[in-house]
């Protein structure tokens, strides 16, 4: 392929970027999520009698009628195989309550046979059932009663809360409260639903479970019984700790975290506990979730966050990546606008890991309170260049790294969002999505990304304890194949794509056997256009599943990795640099949802990859030209 044809590419690439940079310096793309946020948002706008919202609820009713397919269901994502019931149940509700669309409609009776031949709301996932529960949608069920005295079991006992994850804390928090209440919001003009309630009887295999001497997770339910049975001034006391701990943790904005779904919950959390619905704490957090719809495009979303610093932050490192220098206005600007989101107070990530100064870096703009690793090292990545001569940068990054190194997990690699949060046990609890959610245990994905990080940016060498821990959890989490699981990303050619880049920055030789095992893998998935393609449905069976299609940053991610590996010169770089190259291609190729949120429920459309990641494989590969002619 003619050199001079992807030079070209690339400064166009490079162009449009730039382009897309705010005053800020910073680059805003939409993080579309599921359904489910534009569908809460209608909901709760109705029973809070939001009328200053109207103009927005209308948009997103839009948005939900046209997102459903004319079999009368909704999906998580384009090739799911049937409908998805839980989207299908949640959007339906929502557009029956916001009155602009009849239950006699055409569309709207398919969807009813379509949730109650798969069961009706029983078979909702738990936080559909919860939040129509709340509504008073659906009657609360045998749900598991956690008694809130659970939160004041210090850390270092045993069984504590924050054995959970981040994201499960601060989720589950305001469920608890809601849920131990059987608290119902009182709402005029509310949809019935009864003609959807096959059954509504979810929860007792649950509890058998729990009861079961057998179950693994049993001792830790006779410990919450134990509790349960403690003094109710005790019990009340973790009430108060409950809200505090809500509290403490809202953004300026008025979310929760930053996250819409937990700010919905937070909202009829706090109504449980006797708050007014015109109270200034719910009426910020809906002026903060209304702020999160997104009105470009054809239709208008409520992003569950913004991923501005991510986008930022990839952007910013992109384009360097492509030549472009930190002098450059664009760039500095770009550092500018990270430097100003650094963290700089303690989190809940400080409980596992004490003694470590901030300075990470969050998903969102409005994040102050939870940041993670992979935005971490992405912003580090950008700052890299500009703090070799820039003694306030320099100190920024060097921050950053010290925090990202002390957020290594005792196996050697990293997770998400805090440090040794992988009790196994927990992936045990009798809910959807434990596994994906209940712990945050190390990844291929995450340890392989910070491992380039170390490598390729910090300076760090393979003898270093770091390094040499993480390359060694790495090799051993390969999957038989040659290929390994990304956690945030669809899903097996993400990973392999992380892990192959980190081992190679690590130091890894392209002749060992785990490096060629993965691009032999990667080879052999390979589609006949060039590209590769990967579907959502991976996440859900553990097993790599084709696309019928190739999307541009799963291409990209596999040439990345290839020409990491080695294999520049290789029939499969050269014939997937023309798949990125090749105009008019299928829209799904950009569009198509490569992000996990969680797996079976809530999958990303990050409508910065499609520019972000092959413009990275094209540079990674002209690189690698050039290296290999100095030599």
């Amino acid at each position: 392929m003619e050199t001079e044809l992807i030079v070209r590419e690339q400064k166009r690439r490079v162009a449009e970027l730039a382009s897309l940079q705010h005053k800020d310096g910073s680059f805003r793309f939409r993080f579309q999520g599921s359904l489910m946020t534009d569908a809460f948002f209608i909901i709760t706008c109705r029973a809070l009698d939001m009328k200053t919202e109207e103009e927005n609820i209308k948009l997103l009713v839009d948005s939900l009628k046209a997102s459903q397919q004319k079999e009368g269901y909704w999906k998580a994502y384009q090739d799911e195989p049937n409908g998805h019931l839980s989207a299908t149940i949640i959007a339906y509700t929502a557009l029956l309550y916001s009155g602009y669309v009849n239950r006699s409609d055409e569309n709207m009776k398919k969807a009813k046979s379509f949730i109650v031949t798969n069961g009706g709301i029983s078979k909702a996932h738990f936080m559909i059932r919860w939040m129509l529960s709340v509504n008073g949608l659906y009657p609360w069920s045998k749900m598991i009663y956690v008694p809130m005295t659970f939160l004041l079991l210090p850390s270092f006992q045993p069984v504590n809360f924050f054995q959970f994850s981040a994201y499960a804390r601060i989720h589950f928090i305001p469920m608890l409260l809601a849920s131990n209440k059987k608290f119902t919001i009182k709402a005029k003009n509310k949809p019935n639903l009864s003609d959807l309630h096959i059954r509504n009887d979810e929860a007792s295999p649950a509890i058998e479970y729990l009861e079961d001497e057998r179950s693994p997770f049993s001792f830790v339910w006779k410990e919450m019984k134990r509790i349960g049975k403690w003094p109710s001034y005790l019990h009340q006391l973790g009430y108060y700790y409950a809200e505090k701990y809500i509290l403490d943790r809202l953004e300026e904005d008025g979310t929760l975290y930053s996250y819409a779904s937990a700010t919905f919950f937070m909202i009829y959390g706090l109504l449980s506990l006797g708050y007014r619905k015109d109270s200034p704490v719910i009426q910020k957090a809906m002026s903060g979730l209304s702020a999160l719809i997104d009105k470009t495009g054809t239709h208008a979303h409520l992003e569950n966050s913004t991923s501005t610093v991510w986008d930022t932050a990839l952007i910013s490192y992109s384009l360097q990546e492509a030549g472009c220098l930190p002098s450059d206005d664009f760039i500095s600007k770009s550092v500018d606008y990270l430097l100003k989101k650094q963290h700089t107070k303690l989190g809940d990530w400080h409980v596992h890991n004490k003694g470590t100064s901030p300075g990470g870096w969050g998903f969102s703009d409005i994040n102050t309170n939870n940041p993670d690793n992979d935005d971490t090292s992405a912003a580090l990545r950008a700052l890299t260049r500009s703090a070799a001569n820039n003694k306030v940068i320099h100190e920024a990054w060097q921050r950053g790294t010290n925090f990202l190194l002390s957020m290594q997990n005792k196996d050697g690699g990293w997770g998400a969002f805090e440090k040794n949060t992988d009790w196994e046990l927990l992936q045990h609890v009798p809910i959807e999505n434990a596994k994906d959610a209940a712990v945050d245990p190390s990844t291929p994905d995450l340890t392989g990304r910070v491992l380039e990080y170390l490598g390729n940016f910090a300076g760090l060498t393979e003898n270093h304890p770091h390094l040499k821990d993480s390359v060694q959890w790495l090799l051993n989490n390969q999957e038989k194949d040659g290929s390994w699981y990304g956690r945030w990303g669809v899903c097996y050619i993400y990973g392999t794509w992380a892990a192959i880049t980190g081992l190679r920055a690590a130091g890894l030789s392209k002749k060992h056997a785990s490096i060629e095992k993965g691009v032999k893998w990667l080879k052999s998935i390979q589609r006949q256009d060039g590209g590769w393609g990967e579907s959502c449905r991976s996440s859900e069976k553990r097993t790599f599943i084709a696309l019928p299609f190739s999307t541009d940053s799963q291409t990209a991610w596999a040439i990345d990795a290839l020409v990491a590996a080695g294999e520049s010169k290789s029939e499969a770089v050269t014939k997937g640099l023309k798949f990125l190259l090749t105009a008019n291609k299928n829209t799904l190729s950009s569009t198509y949802p490569t992000g996990i949120g969680l797996p079976g429920q809530f999958y990303i459309h990050y409508h910065s990859y499609s520019k972000i990641y092959p413009l990275l494989a094209i540079s990674h590969y002209l690189q690698s030209l050039k290296n290999t002619h100095s030599v």
